[in-house]
């Protein structure tokens, strides 16, 4: 089949490389020169494991073509996903000027019957909004009769695996429009995700509204078991209790299960802050606050900040003449993503208290050293008391304690002998709960972990 693709960022990359490499002919479009030139470079613009050798695969197999030709892409294809970014608003809502745009682009120059489909995160609602304009764009070139329909597929993608989980999805989301160019709709769409369902059938159909909202419920489910388990962590914290053993005794129970109930410094990315702030943003539009995500994202907010608190209890208020060492930038492993990461939160309150930071990610150095550039601008001398290490031992050169900010695999399993040596003081705060504390005390290191307090003692 062929496909087009609106938008070369990261859900539109990984949609089109993983479905050229089912055997369809997908036309990537973005109105970024400098992206898709990059892409017909070779480059890829973000971190994804597997992203950049299935995207020169099937380019090198003709498979999958890059270009900001606005025509040729609706001219390429009877699918066209659009797959732009959905940043927050001023509000908290979700702002689709971009998503509008693809839109009217397919108004102006489709020719024939199109499957416009919503793969970007969108308010409910929003498809109502993209046939809306696809219409009048229509009707401005006097064809109101040609025929279109609008298919709600929400992405369920985690950055770091995100190729994975396109290609081996455990659900597969279509909403779609009830008359005969719906059903029409459905079934070429059908047809596109048919080699997902051979051993069993993934996906589920229903109205475009409640495809739209499966997105956000899902988000800020995951959200919500993230947020309860830091309030059980930092109470656990109080009562002295252990959260990894709590975590295992109620993971063990199938009703909860063991995914999302990790304590930790906070969730972070594109995904959660923005999905559950706009459902929120909707839900008060229509009358009905939602008491339970309005706590979630004060949780989160709050549980940033956590990290400096353990660093200020125990090394005091003025860190003027500290030295830090901060494995992990990114908001999650596997991904250079640095929207709404804790480390970001952390490296701001750690300077603004005067103390040195030796800081290494795996990928996400680069990113994060343009983004810390903005959020320490306003700190006298915030950049020059922030130092980049290309090996994570570096980090701790003169430091006074090590911080774990991001659960990278490599960090798992360090030489803490090496550790306890080259720290000033052998002190670890660990915002993952990547280490045992028994552990940390038969190596001679000062451990403070989240939810952890009986452990240490």
């Amino acid at each position: 089949m062929k496909v087009t693709i609106i938008g070369s960022g990261y859900v539109g990359l990984v949609t089109g490389a993983c479905l050229a490499e089912l055997g369809n002919s997908v036309f990537c479009l973005d109105v970024d020169e400098k992206k898709i030139a990059l892409l017909n470079a070779g480059g890829v613009p973000i971190y994804e494991p597997g992203l950049k050798e299935l995207i020169d695969r099937n380019r090198a197999a003709g498979r999958l073509t890059f270009s900001t030709d606005v025509a040729a892409s609706v001219e390429h294809a009877d699918v066209q996903f659009i797959a732009v970014g959905t940043p927050p608003d001023e509000d908290g809502s979700a702002d689709l000027k971009y998503v509008l745009a693809a839109a009217r682009n397919i108004g102006r120059h489709m020719t024939g019957f199109k499957v416009v489909v919503d793969k970007s995160t969108v308010p409910v609602g929003t498809g109502d909004r993209v046939a809306a304009a696809i219409r009048e764009e229509l009707a401005a070139r006097g064809l109101e009769d040609l025929q279109f329909s609008v298919v709600s597929n929400p992405e369920f993608l985690k950055e770091g695996a995100a190729v994975e989980d396109f290609m081996r999805p455990d659900r597969i989301v279509l909403g779609c429009a009830p008359d005969a160019a719906g059903r029409h709709a459905q079934a070429i769409m059908r047809q596109l995700y048919s080699p997902f369902n051979r051993n069993h059938e993934r996906t589920f159909y229903m109205d475009v509204r409640s495809a739209e909202f499966t997105k956000y419920a899902a988000n800020s489910m995951l959200a919500t078991r993230i947020s309860f388990m830091n309030e059980l962590a930092n109470l656990a914290d109080e009562v002295g209790a252990d959260i990894e053993l709590v975590r295992l005794g109620i993971g063990s129970d199938p009703r909860i299960g063991y995914s999302f109930l990790y304590a930790g410094a906070g969730y972070g990315g594109s995904c959660f802050p923005k999905d559950v702030q706009a459902l929120m943003r909707t839900a008060s539009a229509h009358g009905k606050p939602m008491r339970v995500l309005e706590a979630v994202e004060e949780v989160n907010d709050s549980q940033k900040q956590v990290l400096g608190n353990k660093i200020v209890k125990r090394f005091g208020e003025d860190l003027g003449g500290k030295t830090f060492g901060l494995w992990g930038l990114a908001f999650k492993p596997n991904t250079d993503d640095m929207r709404e990461a804790p480390s970001r939160v952390l490296a701001r309150e750690l300077i603004s208290r005067g103390a040195t930071l030796r800081v290494h990610d795996p990928v996400a150095m680069e990113e994060a050293r343009r983004v810390l550039e903005i959020d320490l601008a306003d700190i006298p001398d915030g950049m020059a008391r922030l130092h980049f290490c290309e090996a994570q031992m570096d980090v701790l050169q003169g430091a006074d304690a090590l911080v774990i900010v991001t659960e990278w695999k490599v960090f798992r399993s360090p030489d803490f002998s090496q550790i306890r040596s080259m720290l000033k003081t052998p002190v670890i705060i660990d915002g993952r709960n990547l280490y045992e504390p028994d552990a940390m005390e038969e190596a001679g290191i000062e451990y403070h972990a989240i939810g952890r307090s009986s452990s240490a003692r």
